[in-house]
Protein backbone atom coordinates (compact mmCIF):
# COMPACT_ATOMS: atom_id res chain seq x y z
CA UNK A 1 0.00 0.00 0.00
CA UNK A 2 1.76 2.85 -1.42
CA UNK A 3 1.51 6.01 1.46
CA UNK A 4 2.89 8.96 -0.25
CA UNK A 5 3.92 11.60 2.57
CA UNK A 6 6.01 14.88 2.50
CA UNK A 7 5.97 18.69 3.02
CA UNK A 8 2.93 20.37 1.26
CA UNK A 9 3.74 21.43 -2.11
CA UNK A 10 6.50 19.20 -2.85
CA UNK A 11 4.81 17.24 -5.05
CA UNK A 12 3.03 14.81 -3.34
CA UNK A 13 -0.36 15.52 -6.08
CA UNK A 14 1.87 14.55 -8.77
CA UNK A 15 3.23 11.42 -7.77
CA UNK A 16 -0.58 10.58 -6.24
CA UNK A 17 -2.24 11.35 -9.77
CA UNK A 18 1.07 9.29 -11.60
CA UNK A 19 0.17 6.40 -9.61
CA UNK A 20 -3.40 6.50 -9.53
CA UNK A 21 -3.11 6.20 -13.23
CA UNK A 22 -1.92 2.84 -13.00
CA UNK A 23 -4.49 0.22 -13.89
CA UNK A 24 -4.77 -1.70 -10.80
CA UNK A 25 -4.04 1.12 -7.78
CA UNK A 26 -6.69 4.10 -6.64
CA UNK A 27 -5.27 6.66 -4.17
CA UNK A 28 -8.10 8.77 -3.31
CA UNK A 29 -7.99 12.73 -2.24
CA UNK A 30 -6.39 13.00 0.98
CA UNK A 31 -7.99 11.82 3.33
CA UNK A 32 -6.34 12.83 7.31
CA UNK A 33 -8.72 10.97 9.43
CA UNK A 34 -6.04 8.15 10.03
CA UNK A 35 -4.13 9.96 12.89
CA UNK A 36 -7.53 10.06 15.18
CA UNK A 37 -7.84 6.79 14.00
CA UNK A 38 -4.60 5.58 15.28
CA UNK A 39 -5.51 7.46 18.39
CA UNK A 40 -8.89 5.58 18.52
CA UNK A 41 -6.70 2.03 18.09
CA UNK A 42 -4.69 3.19 21.06
CA UNK A 43 -7.36 3.61 23.36
CA UNK A 44 -8.52 0.30 22.78
CA UNK A 45 -12.25 -1.49 22.22
CA UNK A 46 -14.11 1.17 20.00
CA UNK A 47 -17.50 1.15 17.80
CA UNK A 48 -18.28 1.11 14.59
CA UNK A 49 -20.43 3.81 14.58
CA UNK A 50 -17.86 6.01 16.66
CA UNK A 51 -15.19 5.08 14.08
CA UNK A 52 -17.39 6.00 11.21
CA UNK A 53 -18.51 9.49 12.99
CA UNK A 54 -14.19 9.79 13.42
CA UNK A 55 -14.04 9.26 9.61
CA UNK A 56 -16.61 10.96 8.27
CA UNK A 57 -16.71 14.17 10.34
CA UNK A 58 -13.13 14.45 9.65
CA UNK A 59 -11.88 17.21 10.06
CA UNK A 60 -14.19 18.56 12.82
CA UNK A 61 -14.30 22.10 11.30
CA UNK A 62 -14.54 21.54 7.51
CA UNK A 63 -15.11 17.84 6.92
CA UNK A 64 -13.88 16.25 3.01
CA UNK A 65 -16.22 13.42 3.27
CA UNK A 66 -17.85 14.10 -0.18
CA UNK A 67 -14.79 14.16 -1.60
CA UNK A 68 -14.70 10.43 -1.55
CA UNK A 69 -18.43 9.69 -3.19
CA UNK A 70 -18.86 7.14 -0.73
CA UNK A 71 -22.91 7.40 0.71
CA UNK A 72 -22.52 7.73 4.55
CA UNK A 73 -25.07 5.01 5.31
CA UNK A 74 -23.49 2.61 3.14
CA UNK A 75 -20.03 2.10 4.66
CA UNK A 76 -21.71 2.24 7.97
CA UNK A 77 -23.78 -0.78 6.80
CA UNK A 78 -20.54 -2.52 5.90
CA UNK A 79 -18.65 -1.74 8.45
CA UNK A 80 -21.55 -3.73 10.59
CA UNK A 81 -20.73 -6.58 8.41
CA UNK A 82 -17.14 -6.72 9.56
CA UNK A 83 -16.77 -9.55 12.49
CA UNK A 84 -14.39 -8.49 14.34
CA UNK A 85 -14.72 -4.90 13.94
CA UNK A 86 -11.32 -2.94 14.27
CA UNK A 87 -9.98 0.12 13.58
CA UNK A 88 -7.37 -1.83 11.04
CA UNK A 89 -10.12 -3.51 9.02
CA UNK A 90 -12.47 -0.74 9.08
CA UNK A 91 -9.57 1.91 7.47
CA UNK A 92 -8.83 -1.39 4.90
CA UNK A 93 -12.53 -1.21 4.04
CA UNK A 94 -12.91 2.59 3.36
CA UNK A 95 -9.84 1.97 1.01
CA UNK A 96 -11.46 -1.01 -0.68
CA UNK A 97 -14.75 0.70 -1.06
CA UNK A 98 -13.24 3.79 -3.09
CA UNK A 99 -11.19 1.30 -5.09
CA UNK A 100 -14.42 -0.30 -6.32
CA UNK A 101 -15.55 2.83 -7.75
CA UNK A 102 -12.71 2.10 -10.30
CA UNK A 103 -12.80 -1.77 -10.52
CA UNK A 104 -9.70 -1.60 -8.96
CA UNK A 105 -7.71 -4.45 -6.65
CA UNK A 106 -4.82 -2.06 -4.94
CA UNK A 107 -5.55 0.69 -3.12
CA UNK A 108 -3.26 3.64 -1.15
CA UNK A 109 -3.36 7.24 0.28
CA UNK A 110 -1.88 10.86 -0.27
CA UNK A 111 -1.69 13.25 2.47
CA UNK A 112 1.30 15.08 2.77
CA UNK A 113 1.16 15.87 6.59
CA UNK A 114 1.02 12.07 7.26
CA UNK A 115 4.91 12.86 7.17
CA UNK A 116 4.40 13.56 10.74
CA UNK A 117 2.77 10.63 11.69
CA UNK A 118 5.00 7.47 9.95
CA UNK A 119 4.83 5.19 13.49
CA UNK A 120 1.11 5.64 13.96
CA UNK A 121 -0.04 5.14 10.44
CA UNK A 122 2.18 2.28 10.16
CA UNK A 123 0.47 0.52 13.38
CA UNK A 124 -2.58 0.27 12.41
CA UNK A 125 -1.45 -0.23 8.63
CA UNK A 126 1.61 -2.60 8.55
CA UNK A 127 1.35 -2.78 5.29
CA UNK A 128 1.91 0.69 4.51
CA UNK A 129 4.78 1.15 2.06
CA UNK A 130 5.88 5.35 2.73
CA UNK A 131 6.83 7.05 -0.18
CA UNK A 132 8.84 10.38 0.77
CA UNK A 133 8.85 12.91 -1.78
CA UNK A 134 11.26 15.79 -1.10
CA UNK A 135 11.34 19.11 -2.79
CA UNK A 136 14.44 21.80 -2.50
CA UNK A 137 12.74 24.05 0.85
CA UNK A 138 13.13 27.59 -0.94
CA UNK A 139 10.43 26.22 -3.80
CA UNK A 140 8.02 24.86 -1.73
CA UNK A 141 7.84 27.91 0.37
CA UNK A 142 7.36 30.08 -3.02
CA UNK A 143 5.12 27.73 -3.83
CA UNK A 144 3.19 27.20 -0.43
CA UNK A 145 3.04 31.15 0.62
CA UNK A 146 -0.10 32.44 -1.33
CA UNK A 147 -2.08 29.43 -0.60
CA UNK A 148 -4.94 29.40 1.96
CA UNK A 149 -2.71 26.29 4.11
CA UNK A 150 0.42 28.09 4.20
CA UNK A 151 2.04 28.22 7.90
CA UNK A 152 2.52 31.80 7.57
CA UNK A 153 3.81 34.13 5.08
CA UNK A 154 7.71 35.28 5.90
CA UNK A 155 10.09 33.02 4.62
CA UNK A 156 11.59 32.01 8.23
CA UNK A 157 7.95 30.49 9.12
CA UNK A 158 7.93 28.32 5.93
CA UNK A 159 11.29 27.42 6.21
CA UNK A 160 11.24 26.04 9.86
CA UNK A 161 7.57 24.27 8.78
CA UNK A 162 9.90 22.11 5.27
CA UNK A 163 12.56 21.58 7.71
CA UNK A 164 9.97 20.11 10.29
CA UNK A 165 8.46 18.31 8.22
CA UNK A 166 11.29 16.63 6.28
CA UNK A 167 13.12 15.81 9.41
CA UNK A 168 11.08 14.20 11.63
CA UNK A 169 9.72 11.89 8.42
CA UNK A 170 13.38 11.04 7.84
CA UNK A 171 13.89 10.85 11.35
CA UNK A 172 10.44 8.35 12.11
CA UNK A 173 11.64 6.02 8.74
CA UNK A 174 14.13 4.61 10.58
CA UNK A 175 11.25 2.97 13.10
CA UNK A 176 9.19 1.83 9.93
CA UNK A 177 9.38 -1.06 7.87
CA UNK A 178 9.34 0.07 4.24
CA UNK A 179 10.44 3.45 3.17
CA UNK A 180 11.47 5.44 0.48
CA UNK A 181 12.71 8.85 -0.63
CA UNK A 182 11.90 10.26 -3.90
CA UNK A 183 13.36 13.81 -4.84
CA UNK A 184 10.67 15.75 -7.03
CA UNK A 185 13.45 17.38 -9.26
CA UNK A 186 14.52 13.66 -10.15
CA UNK A 187 10.55 12.85 -10.39
CA UNK A 188 10.35 15.66 -13.34
CA UNK A 189 13.83 15.37 -15.05
CA UNK A 190 13.28 11.44 -15.49
CA UNK A 191 9.61 10.48 -14.52
CA UNK A 192 10.06 6.72 -16.15
CA UNK A 193 13.64 5.94 -14.27
CA UNK A 194 11.84 6.96 -11.09
CA UNK A 195 8.77 5.48 -11.23
CA UNK A 196 10.34 2.22 -11.99
CA UNK A 197 12.02 2.36 -8.87
CA UNK A 198 8.64 3.14 -7.16
CA UNK A 199 7.17 -0.03 -8.87
CA UNK A 200 9.92 -2.16 -7.70
CA UNK A 201 9.55 -0.71 -4.54
CA UNK A 202 5.82 -1.42 -3.91
CA UNK A 203 6.19 -5.21 -6.10
CA UNK A 204 4.29 -3.92 -8.72
CA UNK A 205 3.93 -4.13 -12.46
CA UNK A 206 5.29 -0.95 -14.69
CA UNK A 207 2.19 0.88 -16.53
CA UNK A 208 2.91 3.14 -19.21
CA UNK A 209 -0.23 4.94 -18.34
CA UNK A 210 1.33 6.47 -15.25
CA UNK A 211 3.26 8.72 -17.69
CA UNK A 212 -0.04 10.06 -19.16
CA UNK A 213 -1.45 10.93 -15.46
CA UNK A 214 -2.19 14.30 -17.16
CA UNK A 215 -4.81 12.86 -19.84
CA UNK A 216 -6.81 11.41 -16.29
CA UNK A 217 -6.31 13.99 -13.59
CA UNK A 218 -8.83 16.65 -15.20
CA UNK A 219 -11.29 13.80 -14.27
CA UNK A 220 -10.01 12.80 -11.27
CA UNK A 221 -9.89 16.50 -9.98
CA UNK A 222 -13.56 16.48 -10.14
CA UNK A 223 -13.93 14.82 -6.88
CA UNK A 224 -12.58 17.98 -5.05
CA UNK A 225 -15.71 19.56 -3.32
CA UNK A 226 -15.72 23.14 -1.36
CA UNK A 227 -14.75 22.74 2.17
CA UNK A 228 -18.01 23.58 4.00
CA UNK A 229 -17.62 24.16 7.58
CA UNK A 230 -20.29 23.24 10.44
CA UNK A 231 -22.26 26.87 10.66
CA UNK A 232 -22.52 26.62 6.56
CA UNK A 233 -19.76 28.65 5.60
CA UNK A 234 -17.23 27.97 3.28
CA UNK A 235 -13.54 27.24 4.27
CA UNK A 236 -12.13 26.98 1.47
CA UNK A 237 -14.11 26.79 -2.92
CA UNK A 238 -13.87 24.42 -5.02
CA UNK A 239 -12.72 26.90 -7.24
CA UNK A 240 -9.36 27.18 -4.86
CA UNK A 241 -8.94 23.78 -4.83
CA UNK A 242 -8.45 22.99 -8.45
CA UNK A 243 -6.58 26.21 -8.94
CA UNK A 244 -3.89 25.10 -6.39
CA UNK A 245 -3.73 21.46 -8.18
CA UNK A 246 -3.89 22.93 -12.01
CA UNK A 247 0.08 22.11 -12.73
CA UNK A 248 -0.87 18.55 -12.37
CA UNK A 249 -3.37 18.48 -15.63
CA UNK A 250 0.07 19.25 -17.93
CA UNK A 251 2.94 16.88 -18.19
CA UNK A 252 6.11 17.60 -15.84
CA UNK A 253 7.24 20.91 -15.77
CA UNK A 254 10.93 21.03 -15.13
CA UNK A 255 10.81 25.29 -15.32
CA UNK A 256 9.72 24.54 -11.27
CA UNK A 257 12.35 23.18 -10.61
CA UNK A 258 15.11 25.53 -8.59
CA UNK A 259 12.08 28.91 -9.40
CA UNK A 260 13.75 29.88 -5.98
CA UNK A 261 17.35 31.24 -8.00
CA UNK A 262 14.78 34.06 -10.00
CA UNK A 263 12.24 34.54 -7.67
CA UNK A 264 13.52 34.61 -4.61
CA UNK A 265 15.23 37.79 -2.98
CA UNK A 266 19.18 37.07 -1.98
CA UNK A 267 17.77 38.75 1.70
CA UNK A 268 14.98 36.20 1.74
CA UNK A 269 17.42 33.43 0.46
CA UNK A 270 20.23 34.21 3.58
CA UNK A 271 17.29 34.10 5.71
CA UNK A 272 16.08 30.67 4.75
CA UNK A 273 19.48 29.75 4.92
CA UNK A 274 19.64 30.66 8.36
CA UNK A 275 16.58 28.54 9.28
CA UNK A 276 16.84 25.59 7.10
CA UNK A 277 20.11 26.22 5.47
CA UNK A 278 21.93 22.75 7.05
CA UNK A 279 19.45 20.74 5.80
CA UNK A 280 19.45 21.85 2.52
CA UNK A 281 23.52 20.93 2.20
CA UNK A 282 22.28 17.23 4.14
CA UNK A 283 20.43 16.99 1.35
CA UNK A 284 22.60 17.87 -1.48
CA UNK A 285 20.56 20.71 -2.73
CA UNK A 286 22.45 23.81 -4.12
Amino acid sequence: MPVVVGAPRSGTTLLRFMLDAHRDLAIPPESGFLVPCAELAVRGAVSCEEFHGTVTGYPADAPGWADFQIDAGLFLAALGTLEPFTVTEGVRLFYRMYASRFGKPLWGDKTPLYCLHLPSIEAILPEAHFLHIIRDGRDVALSQRPLWFAPGRDIETLAAHWRQCVTTCRNDAARCSHYMEVRYEQLVEDPPGVLGKICRFLDLDFDDRMLRYYELSPERLREHQARIRPDGTVAVSREQRLQQQFRTTQPPDRSRVSVWKHEMSAAEQRRFDAVAGDLLRELGFE
